[in-house]
């Protein structure tokens, strides 16, 4: 290495900028004289991230650690967007925007690998375009950025057009895939007697949650998928705010077609009630849409059996000991605290008979005060 006042066609080198802030410089960027700043290259056009999800260490101590992880992450991966996020059930982390989930699972893999990071993940999203009343406008990329409903004329959401090649004999089960996830079906090619190609278009809410993992089980493993952006599109959608012990738990509340709304709040009532440990007093866990509770799930109470001491005599005595207990039980519900585990935080979806079940990662529970 030399130092020279220029670069010419065939060697490499580089700039001691002096810079303290990463992101004031992105890929694409031109560097040129402060006195001719006219000559900007062309020809490149900024990513635009298609899935969205947050990012959180397990250990909050480890947060400093994890920003500048991704800040480093981000010089050689251009895609890779990142806002802070501070979620009070959960802590300090990042709401981060990737190509799609491989891109994802590639970055969480690399903090994970490069940088010795332990993280919970909370469930992809996709973004959102919302028409107020008003006729503005809004972005949003977590359902609990959603507007009031009454200010709401319109929710769009992103669709994808996708291209499916598949030998011959699964194509019926390729259509009845893209119908199960809303798609539209628009024609297909037979490129020889056995291979297929299979165009159509899908919502990208419906693509990140499961469709290449049943694309791949229904054709055996021989069906390939690509997809790209066509825009986005009015969709009958709804926010199903989830509720545990009557406290409203913003970061997991998700975004569904209205239609299988109730069937999607009903199974992850279910789920949560298995990952939520049980408590002395029973736990309502709720799906709501507004007002309106459309699920209901109980996590039962331990029962400590205070009678166990007593032996014949006055029944009285027993009474007054299970009216105390559950007198007890009641004071607790109102101001004890419901430990949710941060998997609860961290659920990951994928379907199992047309239902959406989940799953979570992290070691490590946090505390909700309800």
């Amino acid at each position: 290495m030399q130092t020279k006042d220029g670069l010419e066609n065939g060697e490499v080198g580089y700039v001691v900028t002096g810079l303290k802030d990463l992101d004031r410089v992105k890929v694409g960027d031109t560097i040129s004289d402060k006195d001719d700043i006219s000559n900007q290259l062309a020809g490149y056009k900024e990513v635009v991230s298609m899935v969205f999800a947050s990012l959180f260490p397990s250990d909050a101590d480890d947060y400093p650690k994890l920003r500048d992880s991704i800040a480093k992450l981000t010089l050689n991966d251009a895609s890779l967007t990142y806002t802070t996020e501070n979620i009070p059930a959960i802590g300090f982390g990042f709401r981060c925007g990737f190509l799609g989930l491989l891109h994802m699972d590639i970055v969480q893999e690399r903090l994970s690998r490069e940088f010795d990071l332990d993280l919970v993940i909370t469930t992809p999203s996709v973004e959102y375009k919302i028409i107020l009343t008003t006729g503005e406008e809004k972005m949003i990329h977590t359902p609990s950025e959603l507007p009031d409903p009454s200010t709401i004329q319109t929710i769009l959401e992103p669709w994808v057009k996708v291209e499916i090649l598949s030998p011959a004999e699964f194509v019926g089960g390729v259509l009845e895939l893209i119908n199960s996830k809303r798609g539209i079906y628009d024609g297909m090619d037979y490129l020889t007697e056995s291979q297929v190609q299979i165009t159509g278009q899908v919502p990208l809410a419906e693509m990140i949650v499961d469709f290449y993992d049943e694309l791949k089980s229904m054709s055996k493993g021989f069906a390939t998928l690509s997809y790209e952006s066509i825009g986005f599109r009015e969709s009958d959608l709804v926010k199903i705010d989830f509720l545990v012990n009557g406290k409203k738990i913003d970061p997991l509340s998700v975004m569904a077609f209205r239609k299988d709304a109730e069937i999607k709040g009903r199974d992850i009532c279910g789920r949560l009630k298995d990952l939520i440990p049980r408590q002395m007093f029973e736990i309502a866990v709720q799906a709501a849409i507004g007002g309106k509770i459309i699920a209901r799930e109980t996590v039962k109470a331990f029962r400590k059996d205070v009678t166990a001491k007593l032996y014949g005599g006055d029944p009285t005595r027993r009474q007054k000991l299970l009216k105390k207990q559950a007198k007890g039980k009641k004071r607790m519900k109102k101001f004890g605290d419901v430990e949710i585990p941060q998997s609860a935080f961290g659920i990951f979806s994928r379907r199992v008979k047309g239902l959406l079940i989940t799953f979570g990662f992290g070691k490590r529970p946090c505390f909700c005060t309800v």
